[in-house]
């Protein structure tokens, strides 16, 4: 029988596994099937999000599910927080993949604590150090390595799907930032579920729900989009969670960088995805770049 520890660290990387292999998931959907993004999104919320909000209301008993629509100032954060942070980092991270792939696009949204850094460089709330000249020539350069393999004339991404990568990191930048004052007074599983909620919400007025569009839809494709909603959003999302029971939440961090490599790995394999040794060089870089930030924010 596992200890608790062991336990903790199973779920961590089960989550882990789980939201890079999604990425891949949807990536095959979009590709292989002609799945819509825009339909897409608004099912991954809407779904995720209800099934978030269900295991709060019934493995919590603490706050009731609607208790964070009692103060209009709550309300209102939640709702910018919806749009730009959980609908922005959504939407961005699938579109980043529709055009290139999800290897690139989780490796350029994990570039997110570069930006964070940044920010509170440029506002003075921090003094620059050498760790965070270290990990922006990191960043610089491995970003360079992998969008162009090495080449100042070309890329080796498609625009688009830079351009949305790096949307996906800002954003995600942004939600990690502006979550802190919902997430020190309500449980993590209902700010995100009703995040989730409301941004599906709103993507439903541009794509309904029950306006599937895709080129085939066939045992196959219902399987993956079953796997990239649950498995991929709501259960990586609640294992996530669910190991802060069990190991610290510096130790959680580290297992999450399994995800870009779970990706990577999953791209090669399923989408048959081809990388240059310059782009190989520079996720390397990239690599080694998350797992100095997870050790950093370990020891803070």
């Amino acid at each position: 029988m596992m200890s608790d520890r062991q336990k903790g660290i199973v779920l961590a990387i089960t989550g882990a596994f789980f939201w890079g292999v999604g990425g891949v998931a949807s990536d095959w959907l979009f590709t292989g099937r002609g799945i819509s993004v825009d339909w897409y999104v608004t099912a991954r919320l809407l779904v995720s999000g209800v099934f978030l909000v269900a295991v709060h209301k019934f493995m919590s008993k603490g706050m009731p599910v609607f208790g964070i629509f009692k103060e209009r100032s709550v309300i209102i954060r939640l709702i910018i927080f919806s749009m730009l942070g959980m609908l922005l980092v959504q939407y961005s991270y699938m579109a980043s993949i529709d055009h290139g792939n999800a290897a690139i696009a989780t490796l350029l949204q994990y570039l997110a604590p570069i930006y964070i850094i940044l920010w509170y460089l440029l506002r003075g709330q921090e003094r620059t150090t050498g760790f965070d000249a270290l990990a922006i020539f990191l960043t610089l350069t491995g970003t360079f390595l992998l969008l162009t393999n090495g080449s100042f004339g070309q890329l080796s991404v498609p625009l688009p799907a830079i351009i949305w990568g790096v949307v996906s990191g800002f954003s995600l930048a942004f939600y990690t930032i502006y979550a802190r004052g919902l997430l020190t007074r309500f449980p993590s599983l209902l700010v995100v579920g009703w995040a989730m909620i409301i941004a599906g919400g709103v993507m439903n007025f541009i794509h309904p729900i029950w306006v599937v569009e895709a080129e085939m839809i066939d045992a196959a494709a219902v399987l993956t989009l079953l796997f990239g909603i649950f498995a991929g959003t709501a259960i990586a999302f609640w294992f996530f969670i669910k190991s802060l029971e069990y190991i610290t939440a510096k130790e959680t961090t580290l297992f999450g960088t399994i995800e870009p490599l779970a990706a990577i790995v999953a791209s090669v394999l399923v989408m048959n995805v081809a990388f240059q040794s310059w782009q190989l060089f520079g996720m390397f870089l990239i690599l080694v770049l998350i797992t100095m930030l997870s050790l950093k924010k370990q020891s803070e």
